[in-house]
């Protein structure tokens, strides 16, 4: 199910010279708030989980996994190169599941390890907030990787989706509607950041054993979807 060269080149493109600076900038952005933050405030564990969960969380994540996502597959479908790729005696799940976990394997790297860091800069882990936000991205980044994947697979504005999804839905109605707080990523990661935190120190609008359903079910559905996609694409480049 996974595939070196179809990793190596997935790898290559996605860290790439314009999609390297999103990929550096962010977490670069989050750290210097940090330092700053932690400067002008000092440790506060308020502060801190704001910062986690108001930047890090709800923009960073979702936005490099947008790039990560739709990254791994979107451009080759985009410039036609797809179907060299699909020429090539791999099977399809066996690209879709490559291309995923490079998606998910960036997407961690530059979301949770940062987060990890800013957390010890804010507050030196008080309260576990630090540990718990960290283990709430790299869950996002599982989600976020395969949903983007799919939009990337599926349309040739994945990028434009992608963003509205993670700028619209999880960052403004995930956060002020209290509906829409069931039916986001972000929230079903803050349920595991909740039960790693110390009591009070994280809150999530989902409990766990639903979040952790949900979390699943979205990552295998976007994943098969994505699969069943790139089939019908292999039929219409042989067409």
């Amino acid at each position: 199910m996974y595939n070196a060269t179809v990793a190596r080149l997935t790898y290559r493109g996605l860290l790439g010279r314009r999609r390297a600076f999103i990929l550096f900038g962010l977490p670069a952005l989050l750290l210097a708030v940090s330092v700053a933050v932690r400067v002008l405030v000092g440790a506060d564990d308020g502060t801190a989980s704001s910062v986690l969960g108001g930047f890090a969380l709800a923009t960073m994540v979702p936005l490099i996994g947008v790039v990560a996502g739709t990254g791994a597959i979107g451009p080759e479908i985009d410039d036609g190169s797809v179907v060299y790729l699909l020429s090539k005696p791999v099977k399809r799940p066996t690209i879709i599941f490559t291309k995923l976990i490079v998606a998910i394997a960036v997407t961690v790297a530059f979301s949770a390890v940062p987060t990890l860091v800013a957390g010890f800069i804010l507050n030196g882990n008080s309260q576990q907030i630090a540990v718990a936000y960290a283990a709430a991205a790299a869950v996002a980044s599982v989600a976020y990787s395969a949903v983007f994947l799919l939009l990337g697979t599926v349309t040739r504005h994945a990028v434009v989706a992608g963003l509205v999804y993670a700028l619209v839905w999880e960052s403004l109605f995930g956060s002020l509607v209290p509906g829409a707080r069931t039916l986001s990523v972000q929230q079903w990661s803050l349920a595991l950041a909740q039960r790693i935190g110390a009591e009070g120190a994280v809150s999530s609008e989902v409990g766990l054993p639903l979040a952790l359903v949900l979390l699943a079910g979205v990552t295998v559905a976007a994943t098969w979807f994505a699969g069943r996609k790139l089939r019908s694409l292999t039929l219409a480049g042989e067409e």
